[in-house]
Parts: C-alpha cells; structure tokens; sequence
C-alpha cells in the first residue's frame, strides 16, 4: 500500500510507566520496534514522531519532533498529519502492541473507495479509538489546527468539522477480532499482561 504514511506515535510522556514506553523491551525488542514491524508492511512511508530522537535513532527512520509541544495527543496528531507525504495517513500509537494491521489496511481503503475524511474504528464499548485510525491530510490536517488554536487537546474535539466515518464496534470487529486491539501499555502490569497475551498468541491459542 504504498500511498500510505503510517505514523507511530512515540512522544508520550508516560508518567505512569516511569520511563519511556517506547523503549520498554517487549518479546525481546522495543516495543515501538514491535510496532513499526507490524505495520511496515502497509507502508509507502513510515515515520516516527518523538521529542527523544537520541533514543530511536536505532530504528532508522525520520523522526519527528512535535512541532507543538505541550499538546498533547491532539498536538501530536498535528506534527504527524503536518509531517506526513501522502494524502492518505495511518497515525498509531507505539504502546499498542496488538494493534490491528487488517485495520489499518481496510481504514485506508474505505478512505479511498469513499468520501471520507477520516476512518476511525471503535472499541468493544463504542468508544472511538483515534490512535489506530486514518485520515485524509489535506481536510484533517486544517481541522486539528483550528482545534489547536481554539484551546482544545481533546482527540475527539475536530471530528464534526471533517467527514467522519466512525466504525462501529461490530465493523471494527470484523478487522480486528478479540478485545486487545486497542489495549495500550500504561503500567508495568499492563506490560506483564501483554506478554502473556502474546505468548497465547504465538502459541495459537488466539487469533491475532
């Protein structure tokens, strides 16, 4: 899928982990190494956004400083639609390990059969999951920007200013069966947890 920017995003601060999540040692490697092998795959272009560039340069790819620092998510959105090539982009976070790379395939191509500015898929409980979604730069990228300039660092706060095609949690299903998709690694046992998740996985116990 070579017209597909695919962003990891690797720029959290994680306060709750106590140091830096994307270079916590996941199935024997980094896990955003883990998550840029999943995806690399689909992409035309792959970059990483991070304020710690030092600390990634292994991964040899451009890395991506936010050009808002502060911001949050939402001011990482923008330095990830801001740095992108091509029109149609792939933003993921780099502490998903489960993340759906089926997704990401059938996000980018309803936001190319269809005239949408951004496919977004939704969790389990309905709730919309911007960090494994695509969208399209040129309507996206103007939106996140105003929403920036309003005050806001919500996710979520843009959307009705684009056409959303919001994936129910049915649809999302379809591309990303069991409930882990979307399970990020916040704390040293969600970390433990991951593991043994994809230690069943590997074994064949579930499906990935």
């Amino acid at each position: 899928m070579m017209n597909l920017s695919i962003i990891i995003q690797a720029g959290g601060q994680s306060r709750r982990m106590g140091s830096n999540k994307a270079l916590l040692r996941f199935r024997g490697q980094p896990l955003v190494a883990w998550v840029v092998n999943r995806l690399r795959p689909l992409a035309g272009e792959l970059l990483v956004t991070t304020n710690q560039p030092e600390n990634l340069a292994f991964l040899k790819l451009p890395l991506v400083p936010d050009l808002l620092p502060g911001k949050g998510a939402l001011g990482g959105l923008y330095t990830a639609l801001n740095a992108a090539r091509f029109e149609q982009v792939a933003v993921v976070a780099c502490d998903m390990p489960f993340v759906s790379p089926a997704l990401v395939s059938a996000e980018a191509d309803l936001l190319t059969s269809g005239a949408w500015d951004a496919v977004v898929p939704s969790s389990s409980e309905g709730v919309p999951e911007p960090l494994s979604a695509v969208y399209r730069r040129s309507a996206c990228l103007p939106a996140v920007k105003a929403a920036l300039d309003g005050g806001e660092m919500r996710m979520v706060s843009w959307f009705p200013q684009v056409k959303l095609h919001l994936l129910s949690a049915a649809e999302t299903a379809r591309f990303a069966p069991g409930p882990y998709s979307f399970f990020n690694i916040n704390t040293p046992e969600d970390l433990e947890l991951a593991e043994q998740l994809a230690g069943y996985r590997a074994a064949g116990f579930e499906n990935s």
